[in-house]
This record gives structure tokens, sequence and C-alpha cells, in this order.
């Protein structure tokens, strides 16, 4: 945790100048992140000359949050003067059964380690990042999901499967640039790397934080956040930024303990905008060549919007809206709405709700409904039970998920399939 005298994003831009506590004021240890943000805005409220905070925090990649929603949540280490090692990461034992003829059960592992270094200098700063995960042990088909699909195994589409991450989740570096007492030019890349396009990954956003089950609508969202070859620059105000990326748009394949060749050959551009600390809105636009490797030589032009909410006090939402346009081929479209609550210190609810048309339910050449988009509805609820141990944090709890689709799905699907899980999550921080 940095100190009330030289606060730093995840990124380690200042947020404030060094200052002198009021008399009146005074930070415990005990004092939790929000409180330690809280107070130290009342601080800067007090002294006119001080910059104002940003209105919004950083996410996965370069995308942003509300700023009641900081994403650094793991250990800060000193690491000689005013460098800053954070460390976070998540284990988390997941069973589940989906239900139905297509349904399956599994016992997996999801796992992720990230490490970022940063070192603030005169007029800006600079920062690596790594993110690592130990998923590629699955086996390539990853673990069931029904109606989800998206990128291969053992040659053939994966339907009804979610993937699992590759080692290399991100591999990256940051530089940032003063250009103004609250505008500031980056620049991030690497071999490893997010565009700017949605909105952050479902695995850092606080309204999804412990939901263990990938949403169905992942490769309409942010199926980018793990790519090979990413260049982005932008330009960040307190309650704005404007940013555009090149990068690969094939998407990963089914080899997952490698890096694959970098290259250029797509680009996209985003837009997000702060209406307050708590309320956070973006739109996105991508075109992405040659993404899919069973559907050679099409490409996909992508558009997203979305708007997140955090209030400060446990409670978090999204709300986001996708179109696919590919090219050749149809446009499909997906929404999505989640939300997390922590109740108090102990117990959280949380749910989601997607709704999609998806045309690779039926990757049989032979099947009547083969490459026909099909409008399905995801509704997800659960609960976790929350258990500080020392600086680790583990939640044990589960969810249910039941399905809306059309009658002509019965016979592949069955008349009411239904999804569980039960899960252990041990995490560094939050």
């Amino acid at each position: 945790m940095a100190s009330a005298q030289g606060m730093t994003d995840h990124t380690g831009h200042h947020a404030m100048e060094e200052m002198p506590a009021p008399a009146q004021s005074q930070a415990t240890p005990a004092m939790n992140d929000q409180a330690m943000a809280d107070e130290m805005a009342n601080h800067a409220a007090m002294d006119h000359n001080m910059p104002a905070m940003d209105m919004a925090g950083e996410g996965s990649g370069t995308s942003l949050l509300p700023a009641n929603e900081p994403m650094g949540h793991g250990l800060h280490i000193p690491v000689g003067g005013d460098t800053m090692l954070m460390l976070h990461g998540t284990v988390w034992p997941v069973y589940t059964k989906q239900t139905g003829p297509r349904g399956d059960d599994k016992l997996y592992v999801q796992s992720m380690a990230m490490a970022t270094l940063t070192k603030p200098f005169e007029g800006g700063s600079f920062s690596v990042r790594s993110m690592m995960s130990l998923e590629p042990a699955m086996r390539h088909d990853g673990y069931p999901n029904l109606f989800a699909s998206g990128e291969v195994a053992y040659g053939e589409g994966l339907v009804d499967r979610q993937h699992p991450h590759d080692l290399f989740m991100e591999l990256s570096a940051r530089l940032d640039l003063d250009l103004g007492e609250s505008t500031r030019l980056f620049v991030y890349g690497g071999p490893v790397g997010e565009p700017a396009l949605g909105p952050s990954a479902f695995m850092h956003r606080a309204s999804a934080r412990y939901n263990p089950e990938a949403p169905i609508t992942h490769h309409w969202f942010d199926s980018t956040h793990i790519t090979y070859g990413v260049i982005t620059t932008g330009i960040k105000g307190r309650t704005w930024q404007l940013e555009g990326s090149a990068f690969r748009g094939r998407e990963p394949d089914e080899f997952r303990w490698n890096i694959e060749k970098p290259k250029f050959d797509s680009w996209s551009a985003r837009a997000s905008y702060a209406l307050s600390p708590a309320l956070l809105v973006q739109a996105s636009y991508g075109q992405i060549t040659d993404p899919e490797e069973l559907h050679p030589g099409e490409d996909e032009y992508r558009t997203t919007a979305s708007i997140h909410y955090n209030n400060g006090k446990g409670l978090s939402a999204m709300g986001a809206f996708s179109s696919k346009n590919r090219q050749p081929g149809d446009v499909l479209t997906a929404w999505l709405g989640e939300v997390n609550w922590d109740i108090d210190r102990h117990h959280t609810v949380f749910g989601r709700v997607e709704n999609l048309a998806n045309d690779e339910l039926f990757p049989d050449e032979n099947s009547p409904l083969h490459e026909q988009a099909i409008r399905v509805t995801k509704l997800q609820a659960g609960y976790a039970y929350r258990i500080p141990i020392g600086p680790l944090n583990l939640a044990l709890g589960g969810t249910v998920s039941a399905f809306a689709k059309p009658a002509l799905l019965d016979t592949a699907y069955g008349s009411n399939p239904m999804g569980y899980t039960v899960f252990a999550r041990f995490s560094l921080g939050d």
C-alpha cells in the first residue's frame, strides 16, 4: 500500500503530490484502501494548489474502471527508492456440472499470477508487467460451459466449453509522460498484451470477481485480452481517455505454453469517460484480421459499449453491448450484465445475465443448424463466503445457472439444461 505521501495507481503515476496530513485527521494502520483514498481526497480538497485525483482507475491492459474500483489489490512492496513492486494472484479450484445431452462435469483449477514493477520519475513513470497462468496444464478443451464457443482444441472448434488461458497472459511495458497538470501521454505494448478494445477483461472486473465461469459472451467483449503483439498509444485526462492500438488479430492456438509470433495486422480505437468516481463508460471499435483458425480469411469488425458502476462500498456492476460484423458472414450481437455485492466483511452475492446470437453451436456441416445464428440467454446467480487469512483471502461458494433457448435446441441440449459450480478461491489481495 502506498502511503499518504506518495499514493500511486498500479501504473505508478502519482495521484497527488506529497502533502502534510491535517492535524484533525489520522490514518490508522487498519485503514482499508477505500478509507485511505477517501481520506487523501479530503486532504486534497483542503489545498486548492493540489492537482485533482483521477476519476478513473486502471483495468486490464490500458482499459479504465471507476476510480472507486482500484485494480492494485495485491501486495505493494518498495524496491529501493520510490520503485514499487505489486504482486497479485489467485488459485481457484472449481467443480462444475453442466446437465443435458451436451453437458459434462469437471474438477479443474484456474490460476493467475501478476507482477508489476513501477518506477516514477520527474514528469512521468515507467512500468513493466507480467501475468502468467498454469491453466495450460488442463486439457486443451478446458472446462464445460454450455453455449460458450470460440478457439480450437484437438483440431476442432470449441463448443459448450471454455478454453484455458495461456502460460503468458501478459508481458508488457508502459511509459507515461505528463503533458500538463492533469493530462498525460502513454505508450503501452509488448509481445503479449491487450489492445484498446472492449471493457476490462472479466477476471479484472469487480463485478465478476467471484464468478468462476467465463462469460459465454467472452468472444464478443474481451477475447483479445491475450494477444500476441500489441502497441497502444493514448492520451489520458482526469475524466477521459482516448487510445488506439495495432495488434495481431489471430486468436491464440491450442498450444498454450509458448509465445506465438507477434505481428500487427489489426487495429482498434477506444474512448472512455468517467462521469464520476463511481461511474465510467467506454465505447470501442476494432477491425480484427483473420481471428478464427477454423475460418481462415474471415475478418471481424467488432463494436462494444459498456457502463461500469462501483459505489466504493462493495457494490459493483457492469452493463455492456457488442456487435460482431464478420466479413464474410452475419452480424451477431450480444448483451451482458453482471453485479457483485459484498454485503459485509464475509458475505458476497453476485450474478450475471447474458444474451447472444451464436452461429457456432453446430460445427458439423451436415447439421441443419450449421452456421445458423441462434439466440440464447444465460442467467446465473452465486454466493461466496469470504475468510481473510493474513495477506491471503479465501472465498468459498458456488453458482447455479439456467438458460432460455428456442425449442429447436431441445434435442441437442434437453428441455431444461442447468449449470452448477462449487469453488474455493485463494487470492493474494481481493
